[in-house]
């Protein structure tokens, strides 16, 4: 009969693995942010710039996909996935902002709102209590960003589909970033609500 001890140790090590396809794929598409800026940036090849943030998206939604299929959820994996996400966005936008793509207001509005949203987490932290849920809109809001960019690329292309990518873009941009602030509030007033009906955990005991 195993232990509870044999139980445990496997789960333990599954989640410490680090050479799985999820992480690899997540590895990959780190090794592709300096070369979109390059893309984007110094040769101004939108196409290929274009390609590589498409590529990006599909395989952000292989590793999750395979994780689940082949069981290679990780530690590793659940910090690396998200911050290659973040990085992707981030440099998008400054990069957007550089080409003129966007103006500069929207790419402060989307950046400063995810550092707010990170320096609520301390709240939780401090209350030994997990990150909030994520809410729905915040997915549709994430969701509208992530198709505005490509769109808003394509359109600095000279393809036949430029205008109206161009405008599609545009729009979605506009959602997105409406949707995106409207959460982050609903997020911060809720770190607030915490912090004020939870006290903080010091040790075994809350204040």
């Amino acid at each position: 009969m195993a232990s509870q001890d044999d139980t445990v140790a496997p789960d333990a090590a599954k989640q410490d693995r680090i050479f799985t396809i999820p992480n690899a794929l997540s590895v990959l598409r780190l090794i592709g942010v300096p070369v979109f800026l390059y893309l984007l940036l110094v040769v101004e090849a939108d196409g290929w710039a274009f390609a590589l943030l498409i590529l990006s998206g599909i395989t952000d939604w292989l590793d999750g996909k395979i994780a689940r299929m082949l069981d290679q959820s990780s530690r590793l994996g659940a910090m690396l996935d998200p911050l290659v996400d973040r990085l992707y966005v981030v440099t998008t936008l400054i990069g957007f902002v550089v080409r003129g793509i966007i103006p500069w207001w929207v790419a402060a509005l989307l950046i400063g709102r995810d550092v707010i949203l990170t320096l609520t987490l301390v709240v939780y932290r401090r209350r030994g209590l997990p990150p909030p849920e994520v809410i729905y809109l915040g997915k549709a809001a994430t969701f509208a960003l992530m198709s505005a960019l490509p769109w808003l690329l394509a359109g600095e292309t000279d393809w036949a589909i430029a205008g109206f990518a161009s405008a599609f873009g545009s729009a979605f941009l506009v959602w997105g970033t409406a949707l995106y602030v409207w959460t982050g509030i609903l997020y911060v007033a809720k770190a607030v609500a915490v912090a004020r009906a939870i006290p903080v955990v010091h040790g075994n005991e809350r204040e």
